[in-house]
């Protein structure tokens, strides 16, 4: 990892950290950075918050009152928890969404890690060269905003968000329009338009544990060999990329993506390498499965 800064511990010598997000319950970030202080020696809780859209300004008030080093943002707050902040980073600023909150003496500042984090795991796992890639990203979310971002620094051919309802898709191509060539579109059309695609990204929540059920979008139109990437870790892997396996597609999961996001958090947490490799190895044990 390459983004450390001076070691920090609490006066106290524990960190207190967290995630909060409507639902949260699901979230395996507790677990893997427990792990991960462990293995740096750090005593300290990494807890989940749950925290109700009405309730968002109290919580983040609450960093302050209870001496949080810092927390996660998830579903649904990465961009609303953005008024609340102090300050932001280059990284959210960019982006429009906040994953990490670092509290420093009551000064809390927002960064994004989400992009970044996706892009090195899909580097690294599926597509080392991303430049001339045509790109597909399903959801206009939070997620969606971070990793178009870090897409657009690849120098992909083009890139097309689909979402349930056009105007918000437009709305973000637009606003992206001068980075490159960024379209949007309805999940509807986005269908018909899957044969053209080298890389399909899915960064809503559908498919994710317990609905694993559910799929974003219709992939009967994928052609063989194209990447299908899903940002969901939970299931290892989604229905999304079952189907797409069977249709001879290469898939990606969300795990890589998720390791490296909360590595990069923890690092601006505590200005110590983070221990990726065990991040990882205890997602794989918590879920059971293997890559």
């Amino acid at each position: 990892m390459s983004m450390t800064t001076a070691a920090w511990l609490p006066d106290n010598g524990d960190i207190l950290l967290g995630v909060m997000g409507d639902p949260i319950a699901q979230s395996k970030s507790p677990i893997m950075h427990m792990a991960a202080l462990r293995a740096l020696g750090i005593p300290g809780a990494y807890v989940p918050l749950h925290v109700a859209p009405d309730k968002l300004g109290d919580a983040v008030e609450a960093i302050r009152t209870l001496g949080f080093r810092g927390v996660n943002v998830t579903i649904p707050h990465k961009v609303a928890v953005m008024s609340y902040l102090d300050a932001l980073d280059e990284s959210a600023r960019d982006v429009g969404a906040v994953n990490t909150i670092v509290n420093n003496s009551g000064i809390l500042t927002g960064y994004n890690t989400d992009g970044i984090g996706y892009v090195r795991s899909l580097k690294a796992e599926a597509i080392s060269d991303l430049s001339g890639a045509r790109i597909m990203i399903i959801g206009a979310g939070g997620a969606a905003r971070g990793i178009t971002a870090a897409l657009l620094q690849e120098a992909p051919s083009s890139i097309t968000i689909a979402n349930r309802t056009a105007g918000r898709a437009q709305e973000l191509a637009e606003e992206w329009s001068s980075r490159g060539n960024i379209t949007g579109t309805t999940l509807e059309q986005a269908e018909r338009m899957l044969d053209g695609m080298d890389v399909i990204i899915n960064t809503t929540s559908v498919g994710m544990y317990p609905h694993t059920e559910e799929i974003p979008i219709d992939i009967s139109q994928c052609r063989e060999g194209t990447i299908v990437s899903d940002l969901i870790y939970n299931p290892l892997r989604t229905r999304l990329l079952q189907e797409s396996l069977e249709r001879g597609c290469r898939i990606h999961g969300g795990l890589g993506m998720f390791v490296y996001q909360g590595a990069y958090a923890l690092e601006y947490w505590t200005g110590r390498p983070a221990p990726t490799g065990i991040m990882r190895q205890t997602i794989l044990d918590c879920l059971g499965g293997t890559e």
